[in-house]
């Protein structure tokens, strides 16, 4: 019998170098490289946790179980102590990574079931200020014909709802999950809301693609943003991003805002003033006062008619 080997190049075996450089690129201990062998967050594992929390803040809506006022509360029981154990183990490891990546001592044994449950303990506030963000979706938006179609089809309603727990764990300083969550929500809806921006009641993004809310962004209540739009910091040279790392960076945005379709606003001390309305395709750099409307001037339009000539029909 005749061997592979023996039909041609050995194809295999040219993979064998690949293989050294990857192997030999270990050594080196780049900036990517990971500390030991010790376990790290499941991304798996935390998108997981997302839809569990979501099945527990709206009961019925993501799952096949028949949900009724008679097994309400084990229903909810059996989820929670789920998410409990779930978020608590990811909690654990992402604490443990981070501290022995940066050469520290292990935290508390404890501390992942700590966060975990003070966590849980946020999530009626997180329901009910979800709560008025699908309300803000329901008045805001005519095609929206339901509540129910609010929960079960909006990408911005998914990318708030994912943004709001990612938000609390940022809070409580868990490392690596936050972005986690919100990128998993990036990735399904286009939305890029960084779970470090702080974001009032009734807020609404329509359509949503291609929207960027970043880490020091602030946004009041009652806001309104229309897809395309970034709420972004100005580019710095490369010597000063250690610096601004941990300042305010990206715009406030005050109550009663209305951000139109693919408006940049950028900067740390840029104020957006309450009840202001920004047109589509606006580049701002610099504070708007209250109830000011800011608009692009109307291009010239050329309407430039074919003229047929007379074919005689």
């Amino acid at each position: 019998m005749t061997k592979p080997s023996d039909k041609g190049p050995n194809w295999y075996r040219e993979l064998h170098s690949v293989v050294d450089h990857l192997a030999a690129s270990w050594e080196e201990r780049g900036y990517w490289d990971r500390t030991g062998t010790l376990p790290i967050p499941s991304h798996e594992e935390v998108v997981r946790i997302i839809h569990r929390a979501r099945r527990i803040l709206f009961p019925g809506y993501f799952s096949q179980t028949n949900i009724n006022p008679e097994n309400l509360q084990y229903y909810l029981g059996e989820e929670i102590n789920r998410l409990f154990e779930e978020l608590s183990r990811q909690i654990n490891l992402a604490l443990r990574y981070e501290a022995l990546s940066r050469g520290e001592g292990l935290p508390v044994s404890t501390l992942g079931e700590e966060l975990a449950l003070k966590f849980i303990q946020k999530l009626p506030e997180i329901k009910s200020i979800l709560l008025t963000d699908i309300e803000a979706a329901l008045t805001g938006d005519p095609a929206a014909k339901s509540r129910h179609e609010i929960i079960f089809c909006y990408p911005g309603f998914l990318a708030i709802s994912i943004y709001r727990m990612a938000h609390e764990l940022y809070r409580l300083k868990v490392p690596f999950i936050p972005r986690i969550m919100t990128e998993h929500a990036h990735s399904l809806t286009g939305i890029d809301i960084h779970p470090g921006a702080t974001i009032g009641r009734s807020f609404f993004i329509d359509h949503g693609t291609g929207v960027v809310i970043g880490e020091t962004t602030i946004i009041g209540e009652r806001v309104r943003i229309y897809q395309g739009v970034t709420l972004g910091a100005l580019s710095v040279p490369k010597e000063a991003v250690e610096e601004l790392r941990y300042r305010k960076r990206h715009p406030t945005i005050e109550d009663d805002v209305i951000i139109y379709s693919n408006a940049t606003i950028l900067g740390g001390e840029t104020v957006i003033g309450a009840r202001s309305i920004i047109g589509g395709n606006v580049w701002l750099t610099e504070s708007v006062p209250p109830d000011t409307k800011v608009l692009l001037k109307a291009p010239e339009l050329h309407l430039l008619r074919k003229i047929r000539k007379n074919l005689g029909v």
